[in-house]
């Protein structure tokens, strides 16, 4: 198996990914360039841009290199994307139209990426990392901020670093008594007043300097039923995992691919970046799984 794809591959029905290295391996996923356009990125925020640029080489222990990332800058001084200072990029990722269209029939679901932070990168109190999301139709979106309405109708699985590098799941789910009972199961995990949860923080870390693979895999429940999944691979390693969940109540709530967002914040001034700071972005991968 393959960092980027922690399950075995006979397991995938369709899929897609921008690391030539795994389309070799794997007949089932289609090798698509690294690219807006190819990758069906849509609502991207004007103010924060993710320009395709030729990243630092990683250590020897690393191996290979990756010829072309996305670039996320974090200006001095930048938190959510509403400061005055915006830094990181945001915008959703359906990949491949022949991938997302077939979103509808999925029950499970992997997707993953690989994320680079510049060597000396402070973390400071945390920021947001890409993770997967869904929901019925335009309710999907904005799945997060502190949002109230509609959460039956939308999950948000992004990922946040915390202070010295510290990594969790930062899950928005359907509000129910089970869901919060499963998540707050896991180690080192809480509810945040009026946001999502911290689940599992400190469970898995990233490393300044050093590539680090994150996968996802979402297992939809069946409608009426909690049996839905979410997983958490770093590195090839499952660090999280919860079960019993309810992430729809409608058959029309379903995967719709990936909020790929990434800031410091947090939305006051000493979750700051304090200096000009970047991160890189790479390997986007997406596979449905059979039933």
């Amino acid at each position: 198996m393959h960092d980027l794809l922690p399950i075995p591959p006979n397991t995938v029905t369709t899929g897609f990914t921008t690391s030539l290295h795994l389309a070799n391996d794997v007949e089932a996923l289609a090798f698509v360039a690294l690219a807006d356009d190819a990758l069906g990125v849509h609502k991207s925020s004007s103010r924060l841009p993710h320009p395709l640029v030729t990243p630092p080489k990683p250590p020897p222990s690393q191996g290979r290199d990756r010829p072309v990332a996305w670039e996320a800058f974090y200006p001095k001084g930048s938190i959510n994307p509403s400061n005055p200072i915006p830094g990181g990029c945001g915008f959703y990722l359906s990949g491949p139209k022949a991938f997302s269209d077939a979103f509808v029939n999925a029950k499970e679901v992997v997707m993953s990426y690989e994320v680079l932070f510049e060597e000396g990168f402070e973390w400071v109190k945390g920021g947001k990392l890409p993770g997967m999301f869904g929901g019925i139709g335009d309710l999907a979106y904005r799945c997060s901020g502190g949002r109230k309405d509609n959460r039956c109708k939308c999950f948000d699985l992004r990922l946040m670093w915390r202070q010295s590098g510290q990594g969790e799941l930062y899950a928005y789910l359907p509000l129910t008594p089970t869901n919060a009972s499963r998540l707050l199961e896991v180690p080192s995990s809480k509810q945040n007043p009026d946001y999502g949860f911290s689940v599992g923080r400190g469970l898995f870390n990233f490393r300044a300097g050093e590539w680090t693979t994150v996968a996802q895999r979402v297992k939809l429940n069946d409608i009426g039923h909690e049996n839905g999944e979410v997983e958490v691979y770093i590195n090839g390693i499952s660090v999280i995992r919860v079960a019993g969940l309810t992430l729809r109540d409608e058959a029309a709530s379903y995967v719709k691919g990936m909020h790929f967002q990434t800031f410091f914040g947090g939305s006051s001034p000493d979750w700051a970046s304090p200096k000009d700071q970047k991160a890189w972005f790479a390997g986007v991968t997406g596979a449905l799984l059979k039933d």
